[in-house]
């Protein structure tokens, strides 16, 4: 059954850092790319960055770049979002997506807070 599960989310203060991770099942490579997703209050769902996993390539949203970094760790099957920096527009639920050719697969989500 193919499953994305994220964690790390949290409450920090502006200026912060977090890391999230998502874990794949059955595999990593179950999955062309994998990204991660925000969502604010009363906002749409709006990409953060994502990895194409073949290619080791990665793009992100201009309000994240410099800030936010995708990395992976095939051997944990893990995609990881790493964010520094942190502000008060970066809070919402962020979540792990996963494509395959024909599917998309999402994660349940993970809340991230920034307030001092």
């Amino acid at each position: 059954q193919v499953q994305l599960v994220e964690s790390g989310g949290g409450l920090v203060q502006p200026g912060g850092s977090l890391r999230l991770s998502c874990t794949a099942a059955p595999s990593i490579f179950s999955f062309y790319e994998m990204g991660w997703y925000r969502q604010g209050p009363g906002k749409q769902r709006d990409l953060v960055g994502r990895i194409d996993l073949s290619r080791g390539s990665t793009n992100y949203a201009d309000s994240v770049k410099g800030r936010f970094t995708i990395s992976r760790d095939n051997a944990k099957n893990a995609v990881y979002l790493q964010m520094n920096s942190l502000n008060a527009e970066d809070a919402a639920v962020y979540y792990c997506h996963g494509g395959m050719y024909g599917n998309d697969y999402w994660g349940k989500g993970t809340q991230v807070t920034v307030s001092s």
